[in-house]
């Protein structure tokens, strides 16, 4: 029987990428888990279970405990004497783990290697010059599974009508002059999908205002809207979305496509529903895997500068940031990629405060250079060096290194 054993940590790719790689598939897979990790080996038993290979869960006692933990896998070890085909993983886990798992490892004669999930290759730790490609490419469903979340509702793409490119051109060129008009539009637009009508009447100074007018045509024009006396009539809900910053969405999304094979992104989705073990649902505005990691990029178009709290510090661009940089952790884990794209600038707090969080920003007149600001926070280029650059590590440091090695 082929087996394989896995250490648990935060990181979900580096253990289920070769447990459903069709070359390394085994019968059986163990998972060394300790107390903390219990949650995420559920997750990843569930996926396990339903890619219809089977996995069994051993616990140990105490990660800060190097013996405790050679003998509890040593007693996995003794279990396993027969089995002439064991694979020992030694990706995840913490340090300690990794260390006690590999001597157990040289000891019991199993073959063991490390993933590097950025390049989709594995390290076979007794050659660490030998790579095998892994043929298993994580999707959304099982990579979002192994972190216990299940996809609802998506998107291959965000709606909008067939003449909207010409309109998301202008709205993005002529971003600086467009910005106060295009506020009025997304509260209309607001209130009327709050109301959930399609109709909504303009204000004596709404109508007057020249900004909004020439703005409304542009809408018009891509099939969305109609002015008719003071009535602003929306074609549809969909077009309500569209308006009110669906429409960034697109542009976001068409960009991440038009990339998909040059940065090796696989499986985006536009709207992504992720619901978490108790029912609730969170929407993600584009999600992407790459590298094995999770991006998700949310959307804005709306202000962000008002006041949330009793402080004046307090504002929606804070909230909006915390709120992405947590939804990123839970979903993805540590290693997954936040970005804010807005369509108003931030404060230099708020820039701060986005770094701190690590949460890439793209604002005002930078979505002008959207396609280059993704490309270079995808990097494939830096993750080849980071390949070539562990490559070149003794064995020993590959289980130190291991990925969440800290947990």
């Amino acid at each position: 029987m082929s087996i394989q054993i896995c250490l648990v940590s935060e990181q979900a790719a580096a253990n289920l990428l070769p447990a459903l790689d069709p070359d390394l598939k085994p019968q059986k897979i163990f998972l060394l888990v300790t107390g903390k990790m219990r949650s995420r080996s559920e997750a990843l038993n569930k996926v396990l279970r339903e890619a219809g290979v089977p996995s069994e869960t051993v616990m140990l006692s105490d990660e800060h405990d190097y013996e405790k933990l050679r003998n509890e896998i040593l007693e996995l070890a003794g279990c396993l004497g027969g089995e002439p085909d064991v694979c020992l993983n030694l990706t995840g886990g913490t340090k300690l783990m990794a260390l006690a798992a590999q001597s157990i490892g040289d000891e019991a004669e199993w073959r063991m290697f490390y993933v590097d999930a950025d390049t989709d290759e594995l390290v076979w730790l007794t050659d660490p010059s030998s790579r095998q490609k892994l043929r298993q490419q994580l999707r959304l469903p099982h990579y979002l599974g192994g972190y216990g979340f299940t996809t609802g509702r998506r998107s291959s793409s965000p709606s909008g009508g067939p003449d909207s490119q010409d309109l998301i051109r202008t709205l993005v060129t002529q971003l600086g002059s467009l910005t106060q008009p295009l506020s009025q539009l997304n509260w209309i637009a607001q209130r009327a999908a709050e109301g959930r009508r399609t109709r909504e009447t303009l204000t004596d100074r709404q109508r007057a205002d020249c900004g909004l007018g020439s703005l409304l045509r542009s809408f018009e024009d891509a099939g969305l809207l109609s002015v008719q006396g003071d009535q602003l009539v929306f074609k549809d809900e969909a077009a309500i979305d569209f308006v009110k910053g669906g429409w960034l969405e697109h542009h976001v999304f068409s960009m991440v496509a038009s990339l998909s094979t040059e940065l090796g992104i696989r499986d985006k989705a536009a709207n992504l529903e992720v619901i978490d073990p108790a029912g609730v649902k969170n929407e993600l505005d584009v999600a992407f895997l790459a590298g094995n990691r999770l991006h998700v990029i949310e959307c804005k178009t709306a202000r962000m500068d008002q006041s949330q709290g009793s402080s004046p510090k307090d504002t929606k661009a804070n909230d909006t940031l915390f709120k992405l940089s947590e939804i990123c952790r839970r979903v993805g884990g540590s290693a997954s990629r936040p970005m804010l794209v807005s369509y108003r600038p931030l404060s230099e707090a708020e820039l701060q405060l986005a770094r701190a969080l690590h949460i890439e920003t793209i604002c005002a007149g930078e979505i002008a250079g959207l396609e280059t600001r993704i490309r270079a926070w995808v990097d494939p280029t830096g993750r080849s060096s980071k390949l070539a650059d562990e490559v070149s590590l003794p064995r020993l440091s590959h289980a130190e290194r291991a990925e969440g090695a800290d947990e």
